[in-house]
């Protein structure tokens, strides 16, 4: 068991997917969960093949095709929960949690050329959203510590800091009581995101 901290307070209900918007240039992005269809699971490769070595963190998303898609392989099992952003037929973002002891890490990704438009933010309010209607009841994530925009908008959608003792911040998110209903592998974690917007 981690010793990580969360909040005492459950957190506000988010928005469950599948939702819609129109992002900060005018384009309309829709929010949904990973199907697994081959034609998704090719969508995400080419996003990650295609993803700014510059915006990666912590070694993720992996570079090279054949790692991508082991990387993915692990984090679009049945055990953890993803949501993609679409804009027409092309992924602008992808956000997942993975479970992780008794909390789920939470990642996100959010493509260069949709960056700065408010996606992440909608992106990561769908996730948590997917996330409480499938009963996880604590997310974490990490992010560097000079990531500003990241760390706001974090706080902003109600994650606390819980340990700030190196380069990077981890923080925590209360999604749904702690309780013995609906327990069985419902908790999982969060994985730091790639932050696009604020």
């Amino acid at each position: 068991m981690s010793d990580r901290g969360y909040p005492a307070e459950v957190a506000d209900e988010f928005p469950a997917p599948p939702t819609e918007f129109t992002d900060g240039e005018d384009r309309t992005v829709e929010v949904r969960p990973y199907d697994g269809t081959d034609e998704e699971y090719e969508s995400l490769v080419e996003m990650y093949d295609d993803f700014d070595p510059a915006d990666r963190a912590q070694g993720i998303p992996p570079g090279g095709e054949a790692r991508i898609r082991e990387w993915l392989d692990a984090i679009l099992g049945d055990d953890c929960l993803n949501v993609i952003a679409w804009c027409g037929g092309e992924v602008a973002g992808h956000a997942t949690l993975v479970p992780d002891e008794d909390a789920n890490e939470l990642a996100i990704f959010v493509h260069q050329t949709y960056q700065r438009a408010g996606i992440g933010t909608h992106l990561i309010r769908g996730l948590l959203g997917y996330g409480q209607t499938e009963g996880v009841r604590k997310v974490w994530l990490t992010v560097e510590r000079w990531n500003r925009a990241a760390v706001s908008l974090y706080k902003k959608i109600g994650f606390e800091t819980s340990n700030a003792e190196s380069f990077e911040l981890e923080m925590g998110l209360r999604l749904n009581p702690d309780g013995d209903a609906g327990d069985a592998g419902s908790d999982e974690n969060a994985d730091e995101p790639e932050t696009d917007d604020a």
